[in-house]
């Protein structure tokens, strides 16, 4: 690639757009995933619109230059590895916000991050409820990418129920203008949703439409410490027969530790799990929600229950779970991915990955959005000793591979879609995508003229 190619797209989008120094390429190689196979960028742009991203991807089609798309970094998955001579298309100077109130929706760039949205939402009295553990850090653009998550997707679902329209551009600087903001758009085949989860392999992200709810009643919160993982799953099916609460998470003990570690908060050691439920009803109902999730709780042999309907007290075991990934990572480097089963097979999982952990000698933890069964098992090693890096590897697959056993034909549990399937992930992709699925997968991507990854 010569300079002059290089220089032509800087005058296009202007000074400071374009960056080639290496010392800050060297820091868009890889988000947190921190894949050891990342490359070396060719540059880093950094446009502001539209426009920018369509001229940008024009100039890489016609240079043959692979583009990956990326937010704010922050993935666990490696979704936005580099390659070497790649440009990274980093939309980080893209973050603009506008609330409608009347319509309920937010119209945002892609690298607004998820608190901000929350915060412009909440300042008009409305509410935008995906809320992955890293809400504070993370970039709508990367939520819509990999279809995040969160603590109350039990009740409220995950971003792709959010998400009414967008606009993207495709490899050749095409730009699609889908959906809006509309709750009911039937017409025609749902192209928003198939761009909702991609990855930025079907085009760039550049505009974003998001449905707001009214904001949320200050939640209910109980919390329970089980000596054993049977206990608490058999707690969770019977919450979740009987009612919906808006949060439901478990911790192992691995993730107890691992957090008292580092919070000093209290919290039982010697326990086998935890979960921490919410209940947001409005009016009386919340209430009594939790008094029906505390009575469960005891029923189910908990060692120890909490109830409160003090905001900031049950926040801080909210944020205890969402310290969970950064505690446990404190003690090494992770190899994670999300596992999806269904509720009564939680328990089974979790002693599966205890057998693994210890056939390996590793540390390994499980913790998981228990009201749907998307779990994430956290493998922790060393990846400058070659020999537990391979016994973490080989622990990996047969974490992946180890739902397969529980029934046949079909798998019960999936690579689910809250941080997606990268790095390691990907080879076993296939066990859970049919041959017809993946055929069609690849065609829709040959048709759309995807960025070169």
């Amino acid at each position: 690639m010569s300079r002059d190619a290089l220089h032509a797209l800087t005058a296009v989008l202007g000074e400071g757009a374009v960056i080639t120094d290496p010392d800050i390429t060297a820091s868009y190689r890889q988000d947190r995933a921190f894949d050891p196979d990342a490359g070396m960028p060719l540059a880093v742009v950094r446009p502001r619109s539209t426009e920018e991203v369509s001229a940008t991807l024009k100039w890489a089609s016609a240079h043959h230059i692979s583009v990956v798309p990326r937010g704010a970094g922050t993935g666990l998955s490696g979704g936005s590895t580099a390659q070497d001579g790649a440009v990274v298309l980093s939309t980080e100077r893209m973050r603009t916000i506008t609330i409608d109130t009347a319509t309920r929706v937010a119209i945002t760039q892609p690298g607004a991050l998820n608190a901000e949205v929350k915060a412009a939402a909440a300042a008009q009295g409305l509410w935008y409820p995906p809320d992955p553990s890293s809400f504070e850090i993370c970039s709508i653009g990367g939520n819509i990418a990999t279809n995040a998550g969160g603590l109350c997707c039990v009740k409220y679902g995950v971003t792709t129920d959010y998400v009414l329209g967008m606009q993207v551009v495709l490899a050749d600087g095409t730009v699609l203008k889908l959906g809006g903001p509309r709750l009911k758009d039937v017409a025609g085949l749902s192209l928003t949703k198939l761009f909702v989860g991609s990855e930025g392999t079907l085009g760039v992200i550049t505009e974003v439409t998001l449905r707001l709810l009214p904001c949320q009643p200050t939640p209910c919160t109980v919390v329970a410490t089980f000596s054993s993982v049977h206990d608490a799953t058999d707690a969770v099916l019977a919450i979740t027969a009987q009612i919906r609460p808006s949060m439901l998470e478990f911790m192992d003990s691995v993730a107890i530790n691992a957090v008292e570690d580092k919070l000093k908060m209290g919290l039982d050691r010697a326990a086998g799990a935890m979960l921490v439920a919410r209940s947001d009803e409005r009016g009386h109902t919340s209430t009594e929600d939790a008094e029906l999730i505390a009575r469960i709780f005891t029923d189910h042999h908990a060692a120890e229950v909490f109830s409160t309907d003090d905001e900031e007290e049950g926040e801080a075991f909210v944020a205890a779970r969402r310290f969970a990934i950064p505690a446990v990572e404190a003690k090494g480097s992770l190899l994670l991915e999300d596992v999806g089963v269904p509720l009564p097979k939680l328990a089974q999982l979790v002693e599966g990955v205890e057998a693994i952990a210890a056939q390996h000698r590793l540390l390994i933890s499980v913790i998981a959005h228990a009201g749907d069964g998307n779990t994430h098992p956290l493998i922790v090693h060393d990846p400058t000793d070659p020999d537990e890096s391979r016994r973490a590897q080989t622990a990996f697959g047969q974490i992946m591979i180890w739902p397969s056993h529980w029934a046949a034909p079909s798998p019960v549990s999936t690579v689910s879609d809250d941080s997606r399937s990268r790095g390691w992930a990907i080879r076993w992709v296939p066990r859970y995508s049919r041959s017809i699925a993946g055929s069609s997968r690849r065609s829709t991507r040959t048709e759309s003229s995807i960025p070169a990854r």
